[in-house]
């Protein structure tokens, strides 16, 4: 293994270990020597690798978000019919949970505190596409006669988003549902609803 190799597996192995901590104890509750402590190196180590906390935390959380974001990118763009594409959106989501709980957890615990510096201005841009993601998928299932007319697309909207992502305060992978067990249940409930 090259050196180059070396580093770029220590600083995801230091990345894993911070978005851990990140998620369980709060970014602005975990220090530059809790990591380091976690990854059982000297405080000074950890600066080799990344000049700060939020060094950190931005690469956790963009890295992330650019797989997501592109994975929803290409279901919108992509040719199904729109409620095959709002059931892809919604098992993506719930895959992201699973497989990026960390980095999921950091994001709704952490948004609007790390938003209020200008390096993570982008999170609220992020926001603000998520929205447009399912928007647009939302008006086209309506316009294409696949979801009621009647719908309020901002109320549709939030639900999916607040009840989605709140599943990562209580979902635990290798637990009796898995992240599939319970998209199609959520999908179930969405689309057909809990009347028999």
């Amino acid at each position: 293994m090259t050196s180059q190799a070396q580093t770029s597996t220590r600083r995801d192995e230091l990345l894993a270990i911070a978005a851990e901590l990140f998620a369980t104890k709060g970014f602005k509750n975990t220090t530059v020597r809790d990591i380091a402590d976690a990854a059982g190196i000297l405080s000074g180590s950890l600066y080799h690798h990344f000049d700060s906390k939020e060094s950190m935390v931005d690469e956790i959380l963009s890295s992330f978000q650019e797989e997501l974001f592109g994975k929803y990118a290409e279901i919108v763009a992509g040719d199904a019919d729109p409620r095959a594409k709002l059931d892809a959106a919604v098992r993506v989501s719930f895959e992201a949970i699973d497989r990026h709980r960390n980095e999921v957890a950091i994001f709704q615990n952490e948004a609007d505190y790390l938003g209020t510096f200008e390096r993570f201005a982008y999170l609220a841009d992020r926001n603000q596409q998520s929205r447009d993601v399912w928007h647009a998928l939302l008006n086209e299932g309506v316009s294409s006669g696949a979801l009621r007319q009647d719908l309020d697309i901002e109320l549709v909207y939030r639900f999916i988003r607040d009840t989605v992502w709140v599943a990562v305060r209580w979902y635990r992978p290798g637990a009796k549902l898995s992240h599939t067990d319970i998209a199609n249940q959520y999908l179930t409930i969405l689309l057909d609803g809990i009347t028999s």
